[in-house]
């Protein structure tokens, strides 16, 4: 009896031994998938398939973020679009009857102003012209107010010039939303998507508030 016994001892250490050491080794891959990170999903090319991507592969391919002909053109074509709007809103202070007009013309010019240095900045850090050809640049932009309009805004006066401010910089607004929407999806550059998130954000709000002001 006592020799059975001390045998079903040493069985059971070695079962108790064998399961320890099996839960050491699942532990320690499972801490080593942990520290990897959770799966990314990243989006492939227009027209291909997403691509799952461990957390160090997508870091490392995140850190990548030469500028591409996306980011570049947005900068150029952004600071004459900003350009434009700091025309329209430089009439305010004179030729504006609402105080809402006044006083959101003002943050315009504060917001898009230093905006259109950081871009000449960018530009020229990477060695690209700050500007594309101006009729080029005009044509192709949404949003871009034509002479004419910019004209019957200098010559209104009071209520009259508040309403077609307030029509021209939505419309304005709505161009530059879809500028910043597009090189999201078709640039590279990290500096330049957190501008473009900037300009979303920023002129999706004024839009609405333009539009109650109507």
């Amino acid at each position: 009896m006592k020799v059975a016994a001390a045998a079903l001892a040493a069985v059971s250490a070695l079962a108790l031994t064998g399961c320890d050491s099996g839960g050491s080794d699942d532990a320690g891959k499972a801490n080593s998938r942990v520290s990897e990170g959770p799966s990314v999903i990243a989006p492939g090319k227009p027209g291909g398939a997403a691509e799952t991507l461990s957390a160090k592969d997508a870091k490392r391919r995140g850190a990548d973020d030469t500028p591409n002909s996306a980011d570049v053109t947005y900068a150029q074509m952004m600071i004459p679009h900003h350009e434009q709007a700091l025309k329209m809103t430089r009439l305010a202070p004179k030729q504006a009857r609402s105080a809402q007009v006044k006083g959101l013309a003002e943050r315009i010019t504060a917001a898009q102003g230093p905006e259109i240095e950081t871009m000449r900045g960018w530009l020229q850090k990477y060695g690209r012209d700050t500007a594309p050809d101006g009729h080029q640049a005009h044509d192709t932009m949404p949003g871009m107010a034509t002479e004419a309009q910019l004209k019957k805004l200098r010559a209104a006066r009071g209520e009259a010039f508040d309403e077609l401010f307030l029509k021209l910089m939505i419309t304005h607004h709505q161009g530059a939303v879809t500028m910043a929407t597009e090189v999201k999806s078709g640039g590279n550059n990290v500096q330049v998507e957190e501008m473009a998130d900037d300009v979303i954000a920023q002129q999706t709000t004024e839009i609405e508030r333009m539009r109650d002001m109507t």
